[in-house]
Order: C-alpha cells, then sequence, then structure tokens
C-alpha cells in the first residue's frame, strides 16, 4: 500500500468540506480514475463541458490580464523583443486616438469660445443701443419738461 494513491472528502455535521489527497494525485484524477475503472458516471456529459468551458474561460481570463499587465507596462521582462512590437504599435495607435480625441476636443471648444465671442459683441452693441435710445429718450422727456414749465427754464 506504500505507492498507493489514497484519496479523502469529509463533510463536518456545519458541512464544511476538508479532503485530503496523495501527494502524487488530485482529487480529480482519482475521481477520474474511479469512474473510468466503474464504469459509473459521477457526472455527465453537461457538466464536462460545463467544466471545461469554465477552465477555457479561466485560462482567457489569466491571459487578458497577462496581456494587460504588459499594456501598462508591467513584467516587460519577459517579453521577448518580437512580443513587444505588437504591443508598442497598440500603444501607439491607442496614444494616437487619444490625441485626435483631444483635438477634437479643443476644435470645439475654440468654436464655442469664438461663437460666444460673437454672442457678447452682439449682446453688447444691443447694449449700447439700448442706451442711446434711453438717452435720447431722457433728453426728450427734459426738453418736453422745460418746454411746459418755462419758469424752470428762466432758473437755469
Amino acid at each position: 500500500l506504500c505507492d498507493a494513491q489514497v484519496s479523502l472528502v469529509i463533510f463536518s455535521s456545519l458541512g464544511k468540506l476538508s479532503e485530503y489527497c496523495s501527494p502524487s494525485t488530485t482529487l480529480s484524477k482519482i475521481l477520474d480514475r474511479y469512474q473510468q475503472n466503474s464504469g459509473k458516471k459521477l457526472w455527465d456529459a453537461t457538466h464536462e463541458n460545463l467544466s471545461a468551458e469554465i477552465d477555457r474561460i479561466k485560462k482567457e481570463n489569466d491571459n487578458m490580464q497577462i496581456e494587460l499587465r504588459h499594456l501598462k507596462g508591467e513584467d516587460l521582462n519577459s517579453l521577448n523583443p518580437k512580443e513587444l512590437i505588437p504591443i508598442e504599435e497598440g500603444l501607439q495607435n491607442g496614444l494616437t486616438s487619444v490625441r485626435e480625441k483631444q483635438m477634437d476636443f479643443l476644435k470645439m471648444l475654440r468654436k464655442n469660445e469664438r461663437m460666444l465671442e460673437e454672442e457678447n459683441k452682439r449682446l453688447k452693441y444691443l447694449l449700447q443701443h439700448q442706451q442711446l435710445a434711453i438717452e435720447g429718450s431722457m433728453r426728450e422727456l427734459e426738453i418736453s419738461y422745460h418746454q411746459k414749465d418755462p419758469e424752470y427754464a428762466d432758473q437755469m
């Protein structure tokens, strides 16, 4: 029994799972071997497909995490020059895109600034004309008042 592969699964009364496997194996390997030797299916094809899909997604996620670290400039020592070229090109493209967006935003701000300056000029012009109209009306009122009250004009 020295070379025997042993696996033990224990559930406590509270439902806590504990497992032990011989150092040379894993629980999955033991269960697969049991299934092959006994002919009993422990899980169906759907579960196996889901398990494979989960493994594939985990691997894809790990690869994306590595790629993200590389794009952030981390862990670059593990890459050779050929692997650095597409990263550099991707970063250059991203930088170009960001600069284009900034330029578009700056153009929009300048256009808005010109529009506001034009509106400001127009409003100043209207204000000036209204002030002139008010001053003219005030003069007319004063003249009309003086014409109606000649004593006031003599006092001046």
